[in-house]
């Protein structure tokens, strides 16, 4: 940060810094470990996020300049009212963060957020947080997302229960951040529109002033998106149904293909790209030329969210989770106050919601037979620990940061903070909702 040194390589200085004090104090963990096990980390990230990166970085690249995006800004607010889009964007974002994963819903609807603040000319930190709340919430309360899902199959809690439990903390929980938090940062942080995405403002702010007419229509602009939830939950809905009817089986490898998010991001690309050719003036060669131009932006972004992971998977082969788990487990005080502590300080030292709630759940498993409510809620307590302050040893906020175009300096007062009031406010709900509706 002193030197102003690009995030990637900032991110790669502390990986390796972490790997040579793990190779003094962890066992097993050497000196040359510092290098292979960082590279190691970051190519498992890659893994993960690369190809779904470039092609969300087409994705927002054709929406954005074929107008696609703005028109179905426009159809947002002509539903809830121009002054109303952050609810559009809020109910999005949680609903469809359930059988997609977060980052995917970030991919698509940060092109949105982007929009709606180039049309409104102002309340951009306002959307990111309706984006950004809506989507967190879903993916640390309401399984089938696999945090809650494996955190409720650890501690032995029933599907049913952990959803339903999982909606009545996520609203309330979401509202509060993303919508209360969004309003107030929202009159005293003025965020401008920057180049992102690989397209730049004066684009986008040009788009915004286009007539109707000259835009894609609904169904066409909003076919991509479409396409990758369809394909992406399609996976989660054959997975539920195979265990009632079998013949579901029989199709599943076909679904694991077109559901992979990889497959689905892919097809969503092109559709999103031949709309942008469709709608737009460019020759061929322009056209790639432009696309390429997206895929040198989402590869700084995949390299910087990769590297980002791996930072963090360097803090937690150091051991301090299972040291700070190990202090905190024996103090005594309430179990879900217990559970909440124990996944906030092991997020907020190695960077991953979900490592943080698995790791809480293994300590707070045997434990649950202490409870005097139904152990739904010590799920809920673990995914509000494990969501809290986001910052620079987690993915999530590199990807805020870079597809919202934001500094750092605006990440951190945003997101950071958001994801806290989100954590603290989950927290409190599960409290009220256990004291008054025990469910035992």
């Amino acid at each position: 940060m002193v030197w102003d040194l690009p995030a990637f390589v900032g991110l790669t200085l502390a990986a390796f810094s972490v790997g040579l004090i793990n190779s003094v104090f962890v066992q097993d963990f050497s000196l040359a470990d510092a290098a292979t096990r960082t590279a190691a980390e970051f190519g498992a990230g890659m893994e993960g996020i690369g190809i779904p990166i470039l092609m969300a970085a087409i994705i927002g690249k054709s929406m954005l300049e074929s107008g696609s995006a703005q028109r179905i800004v426009r159809g947002f607010q002509s539903l809830v009212g121009s002054d109303n889009s952050e609810f559009a964007l809020w109910g999005s974002s949680t609903v469809l963060s359930i059988p997609v994963f977060f980052d995917s819903v970030l991919f698509l609807l940060a092109p949105l957020a982007r929009s709606m603040r180039a049309r409104q000319g102002k309340n951009y930190a306002l959307y990111l947080m309706a984006v950004g709340a809506g989507g967190t919430a879903a993916h640390v309360f309401i399984p089938p997302t696999p945090g809650p899902l494996a955190v409720a199959d650890e501690i032995g809690v029933t599907l049913g229960v952990t959803i339903l439990v999982g909606v009545v903390v996520a609203i309330p929980s979401a509202a509060v951040a993303g919508l209360a938090y969004g309003h107030w940062i929202n009159a005293r942080m003025q965020i401008p529109l920057r180049d992102s995405m690989g397209t730049t403002t004066e684009e986008l702010e040009e788009r915004a002033q286009r007539s109707t007419d000259s835009l894609p229509g609904v169904f066409e602009s909003a076919l991509p998106i479409v396409i990758a939830i369809a394909f992406v939950s399609s996976l989660t809905v054959v997975d539920t149904l195979e265990e009632i009817y079998p013949v579901f089986t029989t199709v599943k490898p076909y679904v694991s293909f077109v559901g992979n998010s990889n497959i689905a991001l892919t097809v969503a690309a092109l559709v999103a790209a031949l709309t942008y050719l469709r709608w737009s003036d460019l020759s061929r060669s322009l056209w790639e030329d432009e696309l390429t131009e997206a895929l040198r932006s989402g590869g700084n972004i995949a390299a910087i969210t990769a590297m980002g992971g791996a930072f963090g998977a360097l803090l937690a082969a150091s051991g301090v989770g299972s040291y700070i788990s190990g202090v905190l487990s024996g103090l005594g005080i309430n179990l879900l106050l217990t559970a909440w502590l124990i996944a906030a300080i092991v997020r907020v030292a190695q960077g991953s919601a979900t490592a943080a709630m698995l790791t809480t759940a293994g300590i707070m498993a045997p434990q649950t037979g202490q409870l005097a409510v139904h152990p739904a809620y010590l799920v809920m307590a673990i995914g509000s620990g494990g969501i809290i302050c986001s910052w620079y040893n987690d993915s999530g906020f590199w990807l805020m940061n870079e597809i919202g175009g934001l500094t750092q300096t605006e990440t951190l007062k945003t997101w950071t903070v958001m994801t806290t009031i989100l954590s603290v406010t989950g927290i409190v709900t599960v409290l009220a909702f256990s004291t008054v509706v025990p469910l035992t």
